[in-house]
């Protein structure tokens, strides 16, 4: 019966992760944008801008992690370097609201404590699930304390049980307390499960059981410790990265583009149209957009009559009527050199499956971030005869 309810919930979000997507990828675009070029940014506006492309970055993880619950295997966990204490203090920034702000809206006081280890080792997995896992964790946290009290977050370094005594193996821990009203042995036996909650209609049943499915992806464990009256104790528990696995040398940027180009942009969004050729434009490309799949086809045909071919055609995929697959097909037919990049949200799923659909040469998620926007411009263009800007 669970399986089934997660699958429902899963053909759910899958279904509305287009409008999601949509509506979060100009936020993502303009707030890359101002870090970018604004070079007056007082220092709290960076840090608020900051903050913000980093919750629109783990909207869009959540978004494509809900969506894969009905799916019969886990989507692919992308391992990169974490730093805990990093992901705590962000985590802290992220959800002030919640712990600080809307609880002395009622007269409450929550007080945030934290207590990071300084020699914490660096474990392996998706630095965005256990941001949502921890940031599930603190909302359950303050929900626990009606009358406030006291929230800590705790990393530390742990010896595993069992290890040998002259060469210790050791696990990172991170910690998350409340002074609230605790579980009872029940509540505690079922917290864990898809759709178990206490909380009435306020609750989904579905926080603990995502940090759960992280715990899980990422080899680690999760340890619960609560009494009725005396606060609970949530500890996440990973293996540490293994040595020689973790480079703290950073990618080279991509180059961009060495000249304009002639860019047609075809979606059905108009604010997520606005704000490419917005973010575009300001790299100096030159912009045309069409109001979905149709009108797209229609400016390729006419920029070839005219014999003004576009360098690059940037299609959303998911549009009524016509969607990005039959504007790629369109457009291959009627300028086979002028590459088609695809912007989805199922772009790391159809990659990872080696699905992506015919006549497209380059794969872009949403929202998409401007240095990916970059390089796919980047990649496509390289070897292309088509279209660039006289």
């Amino acid at each position: 019966m669970q399986q089934e309810r997660l699958r429902a919930l899963g053909q759910m979000a899958s279904g509305i992760a287009h409008d999601i997507n949509n509506a979060i990828s100009p936020v993502a675009l303009y707030t890359e944008s101002l870090l970018e070029h604004e070079p007056n940014l007082s220092a709290r506006a960076r840090d608020y801008l900051a903050t913000i492309q980093r919750a629109i970055e783990d909207v869009a993880e959540t978004v494509a992690r809900m969506r894969e619950f009905y799916r019969e295997h886990e989507p692919q966990l992308l391992l990169a370097p974490v730093y805990l204490n990093r992901v705590a203090e962000q985590v802290i920034d992220l959800t002030r609201a919640r712990w600080r702000n809307l609880p002395q809206e009622l007269g409450i006081v929550v007080r945030m404590q934290t207590e990071l280890a300084s020699d914490l080792p660096v474990v392996m997995g998706a630095a965005s699930e256990i941001r949502d896992a921890l940031t599930n964790l603190i909302f359950n946290a303050v929900d626990a304390m009606p009358e406030g009290g006291t929230l800590t977050l705790r990393t530390r370094v742990v010896s595993a049980p069992g290890a040998a005594a002259d060469r210790p193996m050791t696990l990172v821990r991170l910690e998350v307390c409340d002074t609230g009203v605790g579980m009872d042995e029940e509540t505690k036996r079922r917290c864990l499960e898809p759709f178990f909650t206490t909380k009435g209609e306020r609750g989904t049943g579905l926080g603990l059981a995502m940090v759960y499915g992280m715990v899980q992806r990422h080899s680690a464990e999760v340890e619960i410790e609560s009494e009725p009256g005396k606060g609970t104790t949530t500890r996440l528990v990973f293996p540490p990265a293994a040595p020689g696995t973790v480079s703290m040398v950073c990618p080279p940027a991509p180059p961009r583009p060495t000249q304009p180009l002639r860019i047609l942009v075809v979606d059905d969004d108009p604010l997520l149209m606005k704000s490419l050729r917005d973010t575009l434009e300001s790299d100096g490309h030159h912009v045309t957009t069409a109001d979905g799949g149709q009108a797209g086809i229609d400016a390729v045909v006419a920029a070839e009559q005219r014999h003004e071919p576009f360098a690059v055609v940037l299609t959303d995929l998911g549009m009524p009527f016509v969607d990005g697959r039959q504007v790629a097909a369109a457009v291959k037919s009627a300028s086979p050199s002028t590459p088609v990049i695809l912007l989805t949200g199922w772009g790391q799923r159809l990659i990872t499956e080696n699905e992506i659909p015919m006549h497209v040469d380059r794969m872009l998620n949403k929202p998409p971030r401007l240095l990916h926007l970059r390089a796919a411009l980047a990649g496509v263009t390289a070897d292309s005869p088509a279209g660039s800007s006289s």
